[in-house]
């Protein structure tokens, strides 16, 4: 990868910020860009997702990376379990997602999503937890002490005529959007004959920096529920 096209200076600590974050505080949005693995293009084995996590300026900030087994890819598929590695650009693991294994039925509340998001790993930094409803995709952001902290409300089935799908990131009370996670049109033939995505995380300046990283998590969990077919 081009060196000119990463971000490569080192952060100094940041009191209460957890190692390897300290980034984070300074932007309000990121773009994650899933690569195109050219096997799953053209003969449609799964693979493990991997992401580029960008700044505004289009530069790389973090690397995620899927760790799972081949079993678990091809009879799961968008259902697998999965932990998510993201690495900042000097190879070092700053933040964990992990996936447990359920079923995904919006006729069945007792088989709702959650992710669990490490930041460095093995510190729990909070959590993403589906809410039940019939048809509108709705999460709740949770510290690392399990209390609710925001809210994620996606459109009806996780859809949109639109070529952006905007999923909400809403205040507790429901009253007020302070960001969004939205899932970007990447072109027609990527779209039809690949399940890889672009997404886009806008959220305030001052968000503790743990719920930032908890976003990541969220974007990767709306990926897997919503936008990874089996093309």
């Amino acid at each position: 990868m081009n060196p000119m096209n990463m971000y490569m200076v080192p952060n100094p600590g940041i009191p209460g910020c957890p190692p390897g974050l300290e980034y984070l505080t300074q932007i309000d949005q990121l773009l994650i860009k899933q690569k195109v693995e050219i096997i799953e293009a053209l003969v449609g084995f799964e693979s493990n997702n991997k992401y580029e996590i960008r700044n505004s300026m289009g530069q790389n900030v973090f690397y995620a990376v899927e760790e799972n087994d081949c079993l678990s890819r091809q009879c799961c598929g968008p259902l697998r379990s999965f932990v998510i590695r993201v690495l900042d650009n000097f190879g070092q693991e700053v933040i964990t997602v992990t996936r447990p294994l359920k079923c995904m039925s919006c006729f069945f509340p007792c088989c709702l999503q959650e992710l669990e998001i490490q930041a460095p790993p093995g510190n729990t930094v909070g959590y993403v937890v589906q809410q039940w409803h019939p048809f509108i995709p709705k999460f709740v952001i949770k510290n690392e002490h399990r209390e609710p902290v925001l809210k994620l409300h996606g459109p009806f089935c996780g859809w949109s005529c639109l070529p952006d799908v905007d999923f909400e990131i809403l205040t507790m009370d429901e009253v007020n959007k302070i960001g969004k996670i939205s899932k970007q049109w990447s072109g027609l033939l990527r779209e039809a004959f690949t399940d890889t995505d672009n997404f886009g995380i806008q959220f305030p300046l001052d968000l503790d920096v743990r719920m930032k990283a908890v976003m990541i998590g969220a974007c990767f969990l709306i990926d897997f529920m919503f936008f990874e077919t089996n093309n």
